[in-house]
């Protein structure tokens, strides 16, 4: 199977072009934020039930000549896994692959930036729910907002393209709102504001969600005043606003309201190897079996490229097919 660097192979029936692949390196997390996971952890899965290195490695080596140009490390926490590092260090050295970014809790990663940045890898997803030391304990169970907001001045320090992850969440952060907009006024940020979402590990989940899209940016403007929409960049999940003034800007993302899924250009690769076409699937293909069964690079890329094209038109279709398996997995399980 002869295969274009540069083209894209991967197309869904809805004539979306996918290029993105986030691929959790591990289910693990230091961190026991609530909308995440239970409070005691998930069942950690064995190390052999992960996608090793060598694997991860390889699927990407067949993504990119599919046409996948951009990879976010996700996890779980991703600086938890031993020898990250290189992993990192071989991952962008893939032909193809043109943009290597890692989503992180920002607990252990200050240690690595300079690393990171000599192997090109300059942008960085950093999760912080809040601002407040006490509410970041209780969001997480664990006293690490320190380390973590250490590793988000550095990230400004050394001109990373640096994305804050907010998850908005009622009676525990919304008076964080408004200072993390403010972290935009004097730094080139982008703070990005994100529905909550049933991936929690629990049995149940509100049926409405009080703090969607709308009440966010409303919330917003009633402190700032009316703020600027930026243009609105293909396949991007986040709808982007800026402040007269402001160095930065701030974005949300209706992942539960699910307004962005029509220009939807990404897939998902769990810890354990199962290809998401949606973030609402259950799961479209079971990677880890080919890669281990003797299956070739030909094989893999046809099942793939198979896989994509039955991707959902969008996160409530998705949701509808799991049946009698509703939305409530860890996102740690899923890949962040």
């Amino acid at each position: 199977m002869h295969l274009i660097i540069g083209f894209s192979l991967l197309k869904d029936s809805f004539g979306r072009v996918i290029n993105y692949v986030r691929i959790a390196v591990t289910d693990r997390c230091n961190l026991r934020c609530f909308y995440c996971m239970p409070e005691h952890g998930n069942i950690w899965l064995n190390r052999s039930d992960l996608l090793s290195y060598e694997e991860i490695l390889r699927l990407t080596n067949i993504l990119g000549r599919l046409g996948v140009q951009k990879v976010k490390i996700t996890g779980g926490e991703p600086f938890v896994r031993k020898d990250l590092m290189p992993f990192l260090s071989e991952l962008t050295q893939i032909q193809g692959i043109s943009n290597v970014g890692i989503t992180t809790n920002g607990v252990f990663t200050e240690q690595h930036l300079d690393g990171l940045q000599k192997m090109g890898i300059n942008s960085i997803n950093l999760s912080l729910d809040t601002l407040d030391k006490a509410r970041f304990h209780e969001i997480t169970l664990r006293d690490e907002f320190d380390a973590v907001f250490s590793t988000y001045k550095a990230l400004i320090d050394k001109d990373f393209k640096v994305k804050v992850n907010c998850v908005v969440m009622e009676q525990k952060n919304i008076a964080d709102i408004i200072p993390m907009v403010e972290l935009t006024r004097h730094s080139n940020v982008s703070i990005r504001f994100i529905e909550e979402m049933p991936f929690n590990g629990g049995k149940e989940h509100y049926e409405h969600l009080e703090w969607n899209h709308t009440k966010i940016l409303k919330h917003i403007e009633d402190h700032f005043g009316a703020v600027t929409p930026l243009p609105f960049e293909p396949s991007s999940t986040s709808y982007n606003f800026k402040i007269a003034g402001f160095k930065g800007s701030f974005g949300i993302i209706a992942a539960y309201s699910r307004t962005f899924c029509g220009t939807c250009n990404r897939i998902r690769i769990t810890p354990q190897g199962q290809l998401k076409t949606c973030l609402y699937d259950s799961g479209a293909l079971d990677v880890r079996a080919l890669l281990r069964d003797g299956s070739t690079d030909e094989i893999i890329s046809i099942a793939i490229q198979q896989a994509v094209g039955k991707k959902a038109k969008d996160g409530i279709v998705a949701e509808n097919t799991r049946h009698n398996h509703p939305v409530h997995e860890s996102m740690a399980t899923i890949g962040g």
